[in-house]
């Protein structure tokens, strides 16, 4: 997840450089590089309820 951000981060600091006026294609790019770490943060907590899910459900069936 980390390293996602940190791409984006370096593609808009690089769009930010190359195209300092308004173009709509630098906006796309940082918006496509956002789509991206939505994708892996979503990416991320699909794994991890895979992963640790059958925990939760274990801790609220011992509670209700």
């Amino acid at each position: 997840m980390l390293a996602a951000e940190a791409f984006n981060t370096a593609i808009e600091i690089d769009i930010d450089l190359t195209s300092p006026e308004f173009h709509p294609y630098a906006r796309d790019t940082k918006d496509v590089a956002a789509g991206a770490v939505l994708i892996s943060a979503l990416t991320a907590l699909i794994i991890g309820i895979g992963i640790f899910g059958h925990y939760f459900l274990d801790l609220l069936t011992r509670f209700y």
